[in-house]
């Protein structure tokens, strides 16, 4: 599950039963990844089968979001 937070935030939960707050914003510094600080884009996010998406471009290793988020 994800949820919009605020600004560059999700509410991430995981299939361990751990719910964590990840700040994209970092992560929104370089590359193709600069699109997500546009909050439209950046809101417009799925989940597919594995982690969030933003729009097949953009997509983080769930492993990856686990570690860098901070228990909610």
């Amino acid at each position: 599950r994800a949820d919009y937070v605020r600004d560059h935030v999700l509410r991430l939960s995981f299939n361990n039963g751990a719910t964590k707050l990840v700040d994209f914003w970092p992560l929104a510094q370089k590359g193709i990844c600069t699109k997500l600080q546009d909050l439209d884009y950046f809101r417009d996010f799925s989940l597919d089968p594995f982690t969030v998406d933003w729009s097949n471009e953009i997509g983080f290793a769930p492993e990856y979001l686990y570690e860098i988020g901070v228990a909610a």
